[in-house]
């Protein structure tokens, strides 16, 4: 994050300076640089003296020398060379306890996670409860893990507005989306003053436009808000009339610290911005402004006391009149001892922000946060790509999208520099579906059958099958679903499952055969003992299926019907089958079902099979209309004669009332 915004809100460490002792003239320069916080000077300063030094003759003063060149090049967020400038630091024998967590912190910055985790460790021996370096150590251990798993955002260079120096801050104006500002510290902006701080000039607003078609147009500047001073961070209300943004120089006036300012929108212009007058100390910073959607709350960064560490998301209350409340910190569940800056929302009401103090891939990671009902946040890492070993930050989104997700962020990774670029993302959404099949149990299609879906998230959900039985219904990730389908003639079915948390498009198959009310249905596979009553144990899951049948639709009452073949007497077959009926029953009372809805009745061989078409098909030398009787299978080979045989031998039930309990 090369920009004045950013480096006006950190300090210079003053315990630095209080190491240093006989400084010739060029480093008493530096020091007296970095003391103003003027960082990019500094370095220029520094690369001077670090020449001029004998590295043989004057190896402490080049250790010395080196130190501050990291430190500086930390600042400007150079961190390969801020790696160098420590390292140097090191082989020279600079001695200062902090030195490995120094370089383990810029190496983890420019992704070198296998050097940091070594020096992190180093660093650990000595200072085992160095929170810093525990941190540290476990974000570059779950690095390379994260850039391995990926996610399913996808990042592109966003190169309409990117130039050779920093670009960042993106915020989406417009109810379709048709004018993107962002904060930049390009050639032709305002102000013609170079900053010592970061070697470019100081930032303004800039926007860029869609055209009638929908094209972008080219950068522009947005005019007379901007000034000599830094301005940036953008952050509009809901209405689009009202513009937050972060305002630091000091001078003509001004706060020293970094200011938040408004806005207000007319005849498509922004007029000048007004201090808003937070009820907090005037000495402390406020910055990166971001209202929330409903319009209740302005949360912002902040260095003021009663924070967890350097720099803390807060929040406050926002009056009818736009005036701003009690300034209220978001606590330890958002705020570490390190960094939180640049929250934002999305258009579902998420706060997302970023964190150094975190862990993270290497500098500011991108983080969501969900506050729920009991006021508790919940922060979830957004992994790569959207998070890199650079520094990560300031994002908004699109409301006019067809995908979950998509928006613009910025970040200086891959740039030598520290320079931000803005970049593109897109979270494709993920297509999760029930569909299916409503048939009878001929396996027969039944259009415009009702399948009812409801869900644990709330989803109560109607369709209707079409012509050819089928449906299909969008559904969420990670939800319990109770579905019930049936139609008129006959009865209901019951099916739930719980879609998976995977994020990737999926398609649940979920059938449903629905027995007819009008004429006899076969229980298949229903086994007994040859020449008994007793149920084998392959029938239970068949009869438990009859079980959920029966609980699916509490009001009606069956009759439970068993069949014999034609082998023996009829008076032998009828008690045989009336047995059979009667323990199908009892396994049925067993399992909950009241007594007095089932009717076990025994026919024996009295009513042989007729044949349908899907028992032809499955048959072939089995006539459509065939009755299955003696005579018939005695006329076939023997072979078939059996298949006959044990089509006659069945368990069906029938419908004998929709009335039971009413």
């Amino acid at each position: 994050m090369k920009q004045s915004l950013t480096y006006s809100l950190g300090t210079c460490l003053a315990g630095l300076l209080l190491t240093v002792s006989c400084k010739s003239a060029k480093l008493s320069t530096a020091l007296t640089e970095i003391e103003k916080g003027e960082y990019f000077k500094a370095s220029q300063t520094l690369k001077q003296v670090y020449r001029k030094t004998n590295p043989r003759e004057e190896r402490a003063k080049r250790g010395e020398v080196a130190w501050y060149m990291g430190y500086v090049h930390e600042k400007l967020m150079m961190p390969q060379q801020a790696a160098s400038g420590y390292m140097n630091a090191e082989r020279y024998g600079w001695e200062n306890p902090t030195l490995p967590l120094c370089i383990a912190r810029c190496l983890h910055h420019a992704g070198k996670y296998n050097e940091a985790i070594k020096y992190y460790q180093l660093y650990l021996e000595e200072h085992p409860d160095d929170e810093e370096a525990k941190s540290g150590l476990e974000g570059a251990a779950q690095s390379a893990q994260w850039k391995l798993d990926g996610s399913r955002y996808e990042v592109k260079l966003f190169p309409l507005v990117n130039t050779r120096r920093a670009e960042f801050c993106p915020a989406i104006w417009g109810e379709n989306d048709e004018e993107l500002y962002y904060t930049t510290s390009n050639d032709k902006v305002t102000g013609e003053e170079t900053s010592n701080i970061t070697g470019t000039k100081y930032s303004d607003i800039w926007v860029i436009r869609k055209d009638e078609k929908g094209k972008w147009g080219k950068p522009e500047s947005i005019g007379d808000l901007n000034s000599k001073y830094d301005e940036g961070t953008p952050s509009f209300s809901a209405d689009g009339q009202t513009m937050f943004y972060t305002c630091a120089g000091g001078g003509d006036g001004l706060p020293g610290a970094p200011q938040i300012y408004v806005s207000k929108r007319s005849d498509a212009s922004w007029g000048k911005g007004t201090l808003l007058n937070m009820l907090g100390d005037t000495l402390s910073t406020y910055a990166h402004p971001a209202l929330s959607p409903d319009g209740q709350y302005l949360y912002f960064v902040s260095d003021q006391k009663g924070g967890e560490g350097k720099l803390d998301l807060w929040r406050c209350s926002m009056s009818d009149k736009g005036e701003p409340g009690i300034p209220e910190n978001l606590g330890p569940a958002i705020n570490t001892p390190g960094d939180e800056m640049f929250p934002t929302f999305s258009p579902d009401g998420l706060l997302y922000f970023s964190s150094n103090g975190r862990e993270t891939m290497g500098g500011l990671d991108l983080y969501s946060a969900r506050l729920d009902d009991w006021g508790t946040w919940h922060v979830e890492h957004l992994g790569a790509p959207m998070n890199s070993s650079g520094d990560d930050f300031g994002m908004t989104f699109r409301h006019n999208t067809e995908a979950k997700q998509e928006g613009w962020f910025s970040s200086n990774r891959n740039h030598g520099k520290g320079y931000d670029n803005i970049y593109s993302f897109l979270l494709p959404s993920i297509t999760v579906r029930i569909c299916g099949t409503v048939y009878d149990t001929d396996e027969e299609p039944i259009p415009e059958a009702i399948v009812r879906i409801v869900g644990r998230n709330g989803m109560n959900f109607k369709s209707v099958t079409k012509p050819d039985g089928t449906y299909e219904v969008k559904i969420d990730r990670s939800t319990e679903y109770v579905m019930m389908s049936g139609k008129e003639g006959y009865l209901n079915r019951k099916s739930q499952f719980t879609s998976d948390p995977t994020e990737e498009n999926a398609d649940y198959i979920v059938d449903f055969y629905l027995p007819s009310i009008s004429e006899p249905v076969i229980v298949e596979n229903i086994f007994y003992n040859y020449n008994e009553a007793s149920l084998r144990e392959e029938s239970f899951p068949a009869l438990d299926n009859l079980v959920e049948m029966l609980n699916d639709n509490p009001y009606c009452t069956i009759e439970l019907s068993a069949h014999t073949d034609r082998i023996g007497s009829q008076e032998y077959n009828l008690e045989l089958s009336q047995r059979r009926a009667q323990s199908v029953c009892d396994y049925l009372v067993e399992h909950g079902i009241e007594a007095d809805r089932l009717e076990p009745v025994g026919y024996g061989k009295a009513e042989p099979v007729i044949v349908d078409e899907k028992m032809h098909e499955q048959y072939t030398f089995l006539p459509i209309g065939q009755t299955l009787n003696e005579e018939f299978i005695l006329s076939l080979p023997k072979n078939q004669q059996s298949v006959a045989d044990q089509i006659n031998r069945r368990t069906t039930f029938s419908v004998t009332s929709l009335t039971y309990g009413l």
